[in-house]
């Protein structure tokens, strides 16, 4: 495994403290919402329900990526946080949809808000999001996607916080209590974006898409390019589980003098070059038959069929 095991344990300790103090003030909001009337608090709670689920999928992939893969799971467990962030995506719509829909209620018939118990509880919230912050940004040397994930969504919970300050504010000076709703429509919006942004990486990622970093037809002539005796790469699926490109390929070579060696060095290079520590490399010295390679999709596969037998 590439992870060492300490930086895995740094990463853990950092991602549990910032779940443990995200998830305390939700609870936090969730109660101070119900007891002021507070709109806009309810759904900064929203925002960092968000939050801790996507610090707990951070922890889940660092305990996942130890676990070793077993002949049932082949690739141990870490699709599961990406089901998990799919579940979360979905849920957050359904939050941002009840936000609005009461949001709407409350223009027609205005609630009382005690301004006063929501600022002292939004400005909590301010704090504990930069505490959490604080802590992910000091993890932030290894590039660990999830980690980075759960220290973006903090930020824009940051700006949840700041809505409720501000509605907050408006209410204690003016009185006007639509402010509540405007802001918690607002802050719903947030919500909705990590959600979008949460349901189509998932959703990417369940379909076996390939990694946004990496262009497949990019690395074909970059592997013909870089390696001579390499005379075509065909055949390439690439796809990713939990954060580790996987790839199968084939490529017709020149008879090699050390058919080893030059799988170690394709290896190699795909590991140096992408990142790609699981490669399954398919070597060819006969350039091989579109007909046995390509997987026949659908009906151009028959119609070959067909076509043999009338010959």
């Amino acid at each position: 495994m590439a992870h060492t095991h300490s930086e895995g344990t740094g990463n853990r300790t950092r991602l549990l403290a910032a779940f443990l103090v995200t998830a305390v003030f939700m609870v936090a909001e969730i109660a101070g919402g119900l007891l002021s009337g507070s709109l806009a608090l309810l759904a900064d709670a929203g925002h960092m329900l968000t939050d801790a689920a996507a610090l707990l999928m951070a922890l889940l992939a660092v305990q996942f990526a130890q676990r070793r893969p077993n002949a049932r799971h082949t690739f141990g467990l870490l699709r599961l946080t990406t089901l998990a962030a799919f579940v979360n995506a979905i849920a957050l719509v359904v939050i941002t949809v009840l936000i609005v829909w009461e949001a709407i209620v409350r223009f027609r018939h205005p609630e009382p808000v005690a301004s006063g118990m929501m600022l002292g509880i939004a400005v909590a919230g301010l704090l504990a999001n930069l505490l959490s912050f604080w802590l992910l940004h000091r993890g932030s040397e290894e590039k660990n996607l999830n980690v980075r994930a759960a220290a973006l969504h903090v930020l824009g919970d940051l700006l949840g916080s700041v809505g409720a300050i501000v509605a907050a504010l408006i209410i204690m000076f003016t009185g006007w209590t639509p402010a509540d709703p405007i802001l918690s429509i607002l802050v719903s919006l947030l919500v909705l974006r990590s959600a979008w942004t949460l349901m189509k990486e998932s959703i990417h990622e369940l379909l076996e898409g390939a990694p946004g970093s990496l262009d497949v037809d990019k690395l074909k002539r970059a592997l013909t390019r870089g390696i001579p005796e390499v005379r075509n790469v065909h055949h390439i699926h690439l796809w990713q589980v939990g954060e580790k490109p996987v790839i199968t390929l084939h490529v017709h070579v020149i008879p090699p003098y050390d058919h080893d060696a030059l799988l170690h060095r394709i290896h190699g290079w795909l590991h140096e070059r992408y990142q790609i520590e699981h490669a399954t490399v398919q070597m060819e010295y006969q350039n091989c038959d579109d007909g046995d390679c390509e997987l026949s999709w659908g009906k151009g596969g028959h119609e070959h069929a067909h076509s043999h037998h009338h010959h």
